[in-house]
């Protein structure tokens, strides 16, 4: 008997991940096969990893310069998309450095004879909120002040007004990938939330939200995201296939 889904196209997803980073390789490939129960497409995921342990400026950039390896790596295996996993990183970076990221590991991979589609976590975020049309969110992040301050202001030149802010000011990267899943679920109650059109429930691929989205959503009223789910976002557009799955809030709703 054939299955029905014996002509589904498959694709390779590849993830450059910061070598503490175990949440990115958890919930990205949760949201896809949560998608392969709804519609035809399959997926698998590799990943190619840079040396990062504490989440500080000095690390985050010596991580940064890694990345190219990485896109040059994963290249070889042929991948149909890449998506740079780190917000923070490119947002500690300067304004707008995620096109400079993608336009750079994009080009070592036209190097490498395997031109490949290549989102930064940083890029999705913001892409993902333009595609809701969200002006004005408040935001849940692990980092220390000074860092979530980055994000902010790299978001605010983004033209995307942050009104309020939480940092768990967590460095040890592995602490933040032990956080509990649920957790923003009981923190987003401490944010102010007037005139805010959306809820970042992380700010970062390493700290676990997924399960909590959904719950924010109905709880809250409004649309919720991660970077994790606007990294699924970008991925999916990347390879210009429908934006849809279930259990991941309203951006991957199929609204947008």
């Amino acid at each position: 008997m054939t299955s029905p889904n014996s002509n589904a196209k498959n694709f390779r997803i590849g993830l450059i991940v910061p070598s503490s980073n175990t949440t990115m390789e958890t919930e990205i490939p949760q949201m896809l096969r949560a998608r392969e129960t709804v519609l035809p497409e399959r997926f698998s995921f590799h990943s190619s990893r840079m040396r990062m342990k504490s989440v500080t400026k000095s690390e985050l950039e010596a991580m940064d310069r890694d990345s190219d390896r990485c896109a040059i790596e994963l290249s070889d295996a042929r991948m149909d998309a890449m998506g740079y996993a780190c917000l923070v990183a490119i947002m500690s970076m300067g304004k707008g450095y995620h096109r400079e990221s993608q336009r750079r590991l994009h080009a070592a991979t036209v190097a490498n004879a395997a031109p490949t589609p290549v989102i930064t976590s940083a890029g999705a975020l913001v892409d993902g909120l333009h595609a809701m049309a969200a002006k004005r969110i408040s935001i849940i992040t692990p980092y220390m002040k000074p860092l979530t301050q980055l994000v902010i202001d790299y978001i605010e030149q983004e033209g995307i007004e942050v009104v309020d802010s939480i940092s768990l000011e967590i460095s040890d990267n592995l602490a933040v990938g032990a956080l509990d899943p649920k957790a923003p679920a009981e923190l987003w109650k401490k944010l102010n939330l007037k005139g805010v059109d959306a809820i970042v429930a992380s700010a970062c691929v390493q700290m676990p939200s997924l399960a909590a989205v959904p719950l924010i959503e109905a709880a809250s009223g409004l649309p919720v995201v991660s970077s994790s789910v606007c990294t699924t976002y970008a991925l999916l557009k990347s390879l210009e296939l429908e934006r849809r799955l279930p259990g991941a809030g309203a951006l991957l709703s199929g609204r947008f």
